[in-house]
């Protein structure tokens, strides 16, 4: 049996963090949180998480910002951008760093699950989510 794909949630509101672990880990991925960009830069090696989700709007290190860290870095994590910004321009920015899916609050599970069936490679969801498909 493979374990389940690990997904890396950063956000400031800990709140979103704890809806979205909740969520994931219930569907059976490994989840694991930071409040911030800095915290999850610090944490992430190759290969440590299989998907990023993150928000734009963030102390320090905004979600922009950590887009373009890793597309610096060559890292090949596929993102997930959440966000309250409604700007096209922030969109298209985030896309253009790497994103694969920008999802504007609030976020139905339905349209988070089915961003990450589109991030993660098949055969790679989580046992639970594929009887949603």
């Amino acid at each position: 049996m493979s374990s389940p794909p690990v997904i890396a949630i950063v956000d400031d509101d800990e709140d979103i963090r704890d809806a979205f672990s909740n969520l994931l880990q219930a569907l059976g991925y490994s989840c694991q949180a930071f409040d911030g960009a800095r915290a999850f830069l610090k944490a992430n090696s190759p290969g440590r998480f299989d998907c990023l989700i993150t928000d734009i709007r963030m102390p320090g290190i905004s979600g922009l910002e950590l887009l373009q860290h890793l597309k610096a870095a060559g890292e090949a994590l596929p993102v997930i951008v959440i966000t309250s910004v409604s700007d096209p321009a922030v969109r298209r920015q985030a896309l253009a760093f790497g994103a694969l899916a920008y999802l504007q609050k609030p976020i139905t599970d339905e349209a988070l699950l089915q961003s990450l069936r589109t991030a993660l490679p098949p055969g790679d969801n989580a046992p639970d989510d594929q009887a949603h498909e």
